[in-house]
Order: structure tokens, then C-alpha cells, then sequence
């Protein structure tokens, strides 16, 4: 009974009352309250996992430790199939970014080692196909033209799609095998998981893609859509058509699930670290509160909408008091429509 629990988790309930009627700045203001000040609260918060929730995690630990300043906070874009691999189903980070939802071969890896995944939506994303500034023929591509592009066999030439296009040489440039970007875009895009042309340049830091793009005019390239964002003077991002028209990558097409490419992003905590490390929990509770205000949008995706952001505090809750009774169904609580953030 709620009677029963001690201050600390009997405050929940009035902090995210409080905090998610706040306004952005005014949440940020209030960090003290959960960490309890500089010099308050102490620990280490360890997060690995994709480049393009990176943003996010970096942003939001930075606001915490604002008000919690003997808190180590580390954050590390390992990609996100590398950061469950190699960090978070190992133990050694607490927190893993993700921009596609945990694999079942993952989650059975984290449960072996004794780790419980618990997931929360924390933004939406419009992954973005971008090209350099010089190609003035390509303004909209189709899934399928994506596809040519990408696949296993793709095309070698601009005309290979498009007659009318330049007989010049796709220079491509995407995400490593180890992202969670390049998961999706071969689910979505291409129509296999993992399937996917090696005739690219692969990294798993979208600044290197990012300049790969702007240094020649026939390359082609994608990443999530805050990176273009803060390059979009020296990039021309395509608009998609899945059919129903060319629409243009941005956080309102995104919101309203009308681009093709909008998908959820998403971070994966220990539950463990949740019940028994007071810096990840009062963090986790932190990014969860924040995780609707503007602080995201700023950044340069779609925050969580009021009723993700309450289903993720619930959830929170229920782990601090101990009434989800250690159920193993934390990871699945959210889908990976690109619109849950309407």
C-alpha cells in the first residue's frame, strides 16, 4: 500500500504531477528537487547506445547535473546494437539509447546476464536521406528508388534510377552494421533486416557521414534528423513518397506520422540500477519529465506526447514501489510506430 513506502517513493507521484505541469525552463529549474542540490546526490550514471538518442541522453544529463553536480555522467554513442552488446547486457552501463526496439535475441542476451530491460519512449525521429547542395535533379525519391539505391545489388549510377538523373556514381553514405538507424532503414526501406549494399561509407558517427555527404556533389546519405538539422545550410534533404505523395522530413510530418520515415526513439534501463542506484533513478525520473518539454524539440526531434510520457512515469513508479513484482514485460510496454509521439 502506498502507505507503506517510504518518502522517497511516496513523492513520485506529487514530483510528476508537479514537474509535467511545469513549462520547460520551469522544469529545468527544479532539477534541486529531485537530485537534492548540488553536493545532494552522488553516484555514477552510465549510458551507451545509439548516435542518434545521443543528442537526447548528452542533453539531459547535462540539465542534471546542473543541480547535481557529484554525479558522474558518462554517455557514449556506441550505436545501439553495439551498446547492448558490448555495455548494457554486459552490466556496464545502466542506461542504453535505442533507435529501433530491443531484439528478442538482445533481450534474451541482457535476461542471461541478468539483466531486466525496461523500455521507454523518450522522443520520435524523422530519419532523414539527405544529399549534397550541388545535386539540383533529385527533389523527391520513392521507397523503391531507396531501395535500388541500397539494396545488396544496388545501382552503380544516378541514371540507373532515373534516366533523366546523371550518369555519374552513387557515393553513399550510411550508418554501421552496429546502428539501430541502419536496422531500421533496412527494415523500412529496403525490406530485410540486414540486407543492405557494402558499397558505402559505414561509421557510426553521423558527423563523419554528415561530412561525407557535403564534400562531393553525387553522394547520397542518412542519419536522424537532428543531424541534418544542424547542417541543413550545407545539405538538401529529399522528400519521401511512400505512395501517397512526396512529403518532406520535419518534426511536424513526424508528430503527425505522415512521413514515412518517423519512428519512435527509445532508452532501455536496468531495472536493477532503478531499484538500487538513487543517481540512475533520480536521473531516469528526470529524463523521464523532461522528455515532453522542449528541451527535445530544441534538439531537433518530436518530444513524447502527455500520454506516452505518464505511461513511462507509471511504469517508473511501479518499479520504485515494487508493485510490478519484478514482471518481465517492462521491454515491451511501447510499439514502434513512428507516430506514438502524436
Amino acid at each position: 500500500m502506498a502507505s507503506n513506502r517510504p518518502d522517497s517513493q511516496r513523492s513520485i507521484v506529487s514530483r510528476r504531477k508537479f514537474l509535467g505541469a511545469a513549462g520547460g525552463a520551469a522544469a529545468l529549474s527544479l532539477a534541486g528537487c529531485l537530485g537534492g542540490g548540488s553536493g545532494g546526490l552522488s553516484g555514477e550514471v552510465v549510458i551507451s547506445g545509439s548516435s542518434t538518442v545521443y543528442p537526447v541522453s548528452n542533453a539531459m544529463g547535462e540539465e542534471f547535473k546542473k543541480a547535481n553536480s557529484n554525479v558522474g555522467m558518462s554517455v557514449d554513442p556506441t550505436g545501439t546494437g553495439a551498446g547492448f552488446e558490448n555495455n548494457f547486457c554486459t552490466g556496464s552501463s545502466a542506461i542504453n539509447g535505442a533507435s529501433r526496439p530491443i531484439k528478442d535475441s538482445e533481450l534474451q542476451r541482457c535476461r542471461d546476464n541478468g539483466v531486466e530491460p525496461v523500455e521507454f519512449q523518450v522522443a520520435s525521429d524523422a530519419l532523414t536521406v539527405a544529399v549534397n547542395t550541388e545535386n539540383d535533379w533529385a527533389e523527391c525519391v520513392t521507397e523503391d528508388e531507396l531501395r535500388q539505391i541500397w539494396k545488396p545489388d544496388p545501382a552503380q549510377t544516378w541514371s540507373d534510377v532515373r534516366s533523366e538523373w546523371p550518369d555519374e556514381e552513387f557515393e553513399r553514405y550510411g550508418p554501421a552494421t552496429t546502428s539501430g538507424t541502419f536496422d531500421y532503414f533496412t527494415e523500412h526501406i529496403i525490406g530485410e533486416a540486414r540486407s543492405h549494399t557494402d558499397n558505402y561509407q559505414s561509421s557510426e558517427n553521423d558527423n563523419t557521414l554528415i561530412q561525407g555527404v557535403q564534400g562531393a556533389p553525387y553522394t547520397i546519405g542518412y542519419f536522424g534528423y537532428s543531424y541534418y538539422e544542424q547542417n541543413k545550410d550545407s545539405l538538401k534533404a529529399l522528400e519521401i513518397d511512400a505512395g501517397d505523395g512526396c512529403v518532406k522530413p520535419s518534426l511536424e510530418n513526424a508528430r503527425d506520422g505522415s512521413y514515412p520515415l518517423a519512428r519512435p526513439l527509445f532508452i532501455y534501463v536496468n531495472r536493477d540500477e532503478i531499484k538500487n542506484n538513487e543517481a540512475v533513478r533520480q536521473f531516469v525520473e528526470f529524463y523521464l519529465t523532461q522528455s515532453s518539454k522542449d528541451i527535445v524539440s530544441e534538439i531537433g526531434y518530436v518530444p513524447a506526447s502527455d500520454e506516452i510520457q505518464q505511461r513511462n512515469l507509471d511504469k517508473f513508479e511501479s518499479i520504485v514501489s515494487g508493485d510490478d513484482a519484478g514482471s518481465g514485460n517492462q521491454s515491451s510496454g511501447n510499439t514502434s510506430s513512428g507516430n506514438e509521439s502524436a
